[in-house]
């Protein structure tokens, strides 16, 4: 399996320096597969090194956000007919959207993200944002599970028509085990899972790089928990985005993002 790493540093319509956070991620990457590259003696990234295809977008004039949505699902539609394994990593959240139109209805997708991207309430725009993307993705939408949201004041009900399955960051930490082992029999029961990453779902004290941190958020080692309790087998494509460069601490996070975009290959390319 190939995997098909594309950077789309989108960030119209909310949390503007993310697309510098892209950008970065994108360089790092760049660099990781030459520093790769150039090491001779035998490294466990032999298991990944001739399986990745990097790809980047760019959004350097007006002219290059004009078709920015359909240009991108003309891309994934390919990448998914190939049966390609999927490394999106946008600017804001709203640039997964074009991965929410395409991917496959069977698929479970699990967001670990600290908002629900339904927002109606009376002071949010009804025009496409950031904050309500899901109400303008695709129909029907793939089956959705969240994990790691603090919202507060969205009615549940509402909630339960675009989310089949939810778990608020204080239900995790009080009840770890258990939300791992329903994540698990969902896995099970889906032909393939895709993981997306929204970097806010993070407690700002382990990673402050995000625009709208919220506080009493995950830890990020529970996300090498969660991909244990899917497997590498089931495991399709992973999604990143939010991260804020200019909000960083010595390069933290952006560490942080390395290494898990790095032990995601090696998850998914060692077992084979």
């Amino acid at each position: 399996m190939i995997t098909r790493a594309i950077f789309f540093p989108f960030d119209l319509f909310g949390s503007p320096g993310t697309k510098a956070g892209a950008e970065l991620l994108a360089d790092a990457f760049q660099e990781m597969l030459a520093d790769n590259k150039r090491e001779r003696m035998p490294t466990r990234a032999k298991a990944y090194a001739n399986r990745l295809r990097f790809e980047e977008f760019a959004f350097d004039t007006m002219a290059d956000y004009r078709d920015w949505r359909k240009s991108a699902r003309a891309r994934l539609r390919q990448v998914f007919r190939a049966n390609e394994f999927l490394l999106w990593v946008s600017g804001n959240h709203l640039g997964t959207l074009p991965v929410f139109d395409e991917i496959d209805r069977d698929t479970l997708v699990i967001q670990l993200d600290a908002h629900f991207d339904i927002y109606n309430l009376s002071d949010c725009t009804s025009e496409l944002s950031h904050g309500n993307f899901l109400l303008h993705a695709e129909k029907p939408l793939p089956r959705l599970t969240n994990v790691g949201h603090r919202e507060l004041l969205l009615n549940r009900n509402y909630v339960a028509n675009y989310y089949h399955t939810t778990f608020s960051a204080p239900y995790v930490l009080g009840q770890c085990e258990s939300v791992l082992k329903d994540i698990r029999a969902q896995a099970s029961l889906a032909p393939r899972v895709f993981l997306d990453l929204d970097c806010d779902v993070f407690d700002p004290a382990y990673f402050p790089a995000v625009a709208q941190p919220r506080p009493f958020g995950l830890a990020p080692e529970f996300v090498l928990r969660i991909l244990d309790a899917v497997g590498p087998d089931r495991l399709c494509g992973l999604s990143i985005s939010e991260f804020d460069p200019a909000r960083d601490v010595n390069d933290r996070c952006l560490e942080t993002l390395m290494w898990l975009i790095e032990y995601v290959l090696l998850f998914k390319y060692e077992q084979s």
